[in-house]
């Protein structure tokens, strides 16, 4: 996964693969969906993201697998 964070647009692209896209669906008008030609999501863009996903205050955090 790879996050691009553009400060000039306040655009925010989280790619979750490097498979080609082939449709790209809107999901608000401010959230847009990258499918491959499989339908898996490939990437995720989410326009005014300061704004509206708070993305200025986004961590990452990996947790260990729960043990059985």
């Amino acid at each position: 996964m790879k996050i691009n964070y553009f400060e000039d647009t306040d655009t925010a692209l989280i790619k979750f693969t490097d498979r080609p896209v082939k449709e790209t669906r809107e999901v608000t008008e401010n959230v847009y969906l990258d499918l491959d030609s499989d339908g898996n999501l490939v990437a995720m863009t989410i326009e005014h993201a300061g704004e509206k996903a708070n993305i200025l205050d986004f961590a990452f955090e990996r947790l260990p697998k729960a043990s059985a």
